[in-house]
């Protein structure tokens, strides 16, 4: 890499770079958030049936 490819890829990693890495840091909170509604779902399961069986 040389000295005149160096604005080259500081431009392309501030036009991808950061739209990826926020992009990530996204789908990460979004997994967690699925898991934990996931966990909420079965427990609702789980007292509708016990509601029906009482």
């Amino acid at each position: 890499m040389t000295v005149i490819e160096l604005p080259q890829w500081i431009t392309i990693l501030g036009n991808f770079g950061f739209p990826i890495a926020i992009t990530v840091y996204l789908f990460v909170r979004f997994e967690k958030k699925l898991d934990k509604l996931e966990n909420v779902i079965i427990q609702l399961s789980d007292v509708i049936r016990d509601t029906r069986k009482g």
